[in-house]
């Protein structure tokens, strides 16, 4: 497979030796390379925040960080990046220890031939650009889950281990936390993934017309009824419904919801034939399912049949590691859209790391779209941030 390279590669140099950061930076630059070089890791920690790379050049024996403590950084902020490691001591061990970390190559300094660097670049540009151009052919570019931290690991593998099942999933987290992409994912990892996701809206209107855009109906079954109608569970045949905010369902919906799960039927609104479905329920709540059980609003049977696969999504409070990633996600989405090229002070990192986000990721993404088109440079400064963020500083 030829990868393709849109841009040119940018490469990442850090090595506190001050002689060897200018000979690798007029080498790599010859090759015609944007390079940035730097002597200070904690320097770079930053510039790895704001900016992509493709390729990073570290030294194992460095002040502040050592060279696998970098990588380490590297990877939990950039996994993607490809990792070559510099030592003057090289022992199996240390080698080892950086190939188990994620370093792709190993080099021994002094160096007897400066091209063995360069060729080492080339190589780990050209894995980069292979694995953007995989990136680019099975993912969705605008609808991904974006995180690394310990709890997003453990919605991933949750993912995962009960995608390929049928069986009904709830959905719970708070307001703006991504419950629909967690269920997009789920349906786009399936063997569904070739039939219809449809989405429905449980707190829309109430009563027989709430039953209708969740059933359907026939004609004459109320005032307004002009013909027959499929229900979005007709319409994701073999596929995905997403039910959002299934928590205000009333009673008596939840009651004919249940007889879906239990028997793979419906009966349409006005009729009392019933019509067999096949589809796969995902429904989501920010509300306490079990609580309303007790206060008599929700139907125990129903909790039941939707609490056998239960993924919970943290708030971005307690997952602010990742608040950089899902920073430069919005960043490259936003900044596409509009066409301009900008990138994060570490200022402005530093205060999105240290909000609350009440509103989770959707505040997140509108303070990202925000900065973008604020932003009258090409880099986005605590200025850009909506006030209730830019007042932290």
């Amino acid at each position: 497979m030829q990868a393709t390279q849109t841009r040119p590669v940018r490469v990442l140099v850090v090595d506190d030796e001050p002689t060897m950061v200018k000979a690798l930076e007029a080498l790599l630059r010859e090759k015609g390379w944007e390079v940035i070089a730097l002597d200070s890791p904690i320097a770079a920690i930053q510039r790895l925040a704001a900016e992509d790379f493709d390729v990073a050049l570290l030294d194992i024996k460095m002040p502040q960080l050592s060279g696998l403590e970098m990588l380490s950084a590297v990877k939990h902020r950039r996994p993607e990046v490809e990792v070559i490691m510099m030592t003057g001591h090289a022992t199996v061990e240390t080698a080892l220890a950086a190939v188990k970390a994620g370093a792709c190559d190993y080099l021994t300094k002094p160096f007897e031939d400066l091209e063995l660097v360069a060729r080492a670049v080339s190589k780990a540009a050209e894995r980069k650009a292979l694995f953007d151009d995989r990136c680019e052919e099975s993912a969705p570019s605008d609808e991904e889950l974006v995180g690394n931290s310990v709890a997003m690991r453990d919605v991933m593998r949750m993912i995962d281990a009960v995608a390929y099942s049928s069986a009904p999933v709830l959905v719970h987290g708070e307001s703006g936390t991504g419950k629909v992409l967690v269920a997009r994912t789920l349906h786009n990892k399936s063997p569904r993934r070739s039939r219809p996701f449809v989405e429905s809206l449980c707190c829309a209107p109430t009563g027989t017309l709430l039953e209708s855009e969740l059933f359907g109906h026939v004609k004459g079954a109320f005032a307004g009824a002009l013909g027959d109608k499929k229900g979005p569970f007709e319409a994701a045949e073999g596929g995905t419904i997403y039910l959002d905010q299934i928590g205000d369902l009333p009673l008596a919906t939840q009651v004919k919801l249940l007889h879906l799960l239990q028997e793979g039927e419906i009966k349409r609104v006005g009729s009392d034939e019933p019509i067999r479905v096949d589809v796969r329920v995902i429904a989501t709540t920010a509300r306490d399912l079990p609580k309303l059980v007790k206060a008599g609003r929700f139907h125990e049977d129903l909790l039941y049949r939707l609490n056998a696969m239960t993924i919970s999504l943290p708030p971005v409070r307690d997952r602010l590691e990742d608040v950089p990633l899902l920073a430069q996600h919005f960043l490259r989405r936003y900044a596409n859209r509009l066409g301009k090229k900008v990138i994060l002070s570490p200022e402005a990192i530093g205060l999105l790391c240290g909000y609350r986000w009440p509103r989770n990721v959707w505040e997140l993404e509108c303070a990202i779209e925000r900065a973008v088109v604020i932003c009258r440079g090409d880099v986005i400064t605590p200025r850009d941030l909506p006030p209730a963020i830019a007042d932290l500083s």
